[in-house]
């Protein structure tokens, strides 16, 4: 493996797909700028809630609001997600047979939603105890930041279903390749900025 490989700013299809290999290069690197531009603004809501950790006005703090189990069964749901789509990308780089690839995206789906469902359980019961966005500064930061996190794994969520129509439609062509490669990189941005969110938020919010 040369330098230029190593180097290669997404999966390295190159001892497998030369061509499409190449055509990747400056197509992936381009949604890592757009990946940037996105993590400067879960880092600007990141700080927003730093500040706002002891704006309670009265009402319930983080300790009160935050209910560790759920969280972290958010947490192992969401990262698993990142290994059976990791699975995904290993078969498109040896191009599996399709039945392979169709199961690990359509299982990675299956825990995007899953997700999706026990974080909205989650907000539901903190609004149910009385810990909505308007009560508080504190809350008003924690709902900008985490759902934006949610609306993510929705977005990505519905990707995966265009990514499965798409293999239908075309197979796996260059174009659905280097699809996938982009929404792998999503996929993966996605469980960084959640275990950020676990540590900073959920974490540190319990132990104050």
């Amino acid at each position: 493996m040369n330098a230029g490989e190593v180097k290669h700013p997404g999966l390295n299809l190159g001892s497998t797909d030369t061509d499409t290999h190449e055509q990747a290069e400056g197509d992936v690197f381009g949604f890592w700028v757009f990946l940037m531009s996105d993590a400067v603004i879960f880092a600007l809501l990141f700080a927003v809630y730093g500040t706002m950790l002891a704006a309670t006005a009265g009402g319930p703090t983080p300790a009160d609001a935050y209910k560790l189990g759920p969280t972290f069964a958010e947490t192992l749901t969401l990262l698993t997600s990142s290994l059976t789509f990791g699975m995904a990308s290993i078969a498109v780089k040896y191009e599996a047979s399709g039945s392979v690839l169709f199961g690990w995206l359509a299982i990675t789906l299956a825990l995007g939603l899953a997700f999706l469902g026990l974080e909205l359980h989650d907000f539901a019961t903190m609004i149910g105890e009385g810990a909505y966005p308007a009560r508080s500064g504190f809350l008003s930061s924690f709902f900008a930041l985490v759902p934006l996190h949610g609306l993510h794994v929705l977005a990505g969520c519905l990707w995966l279903v265009v990514m499965i129509v798409q293999l239908s439609t075309f197979g796996l062509d260059a174009r659905v390749k280097i699809n996938l490669l982009r929404l792998g990189l999503f996929w993966h941005f996605l469980d960084i900025v959640w275990i950020a969110i676990f540590s900073i938020v959920y974490l540190q919010g319990l132990i104050r």
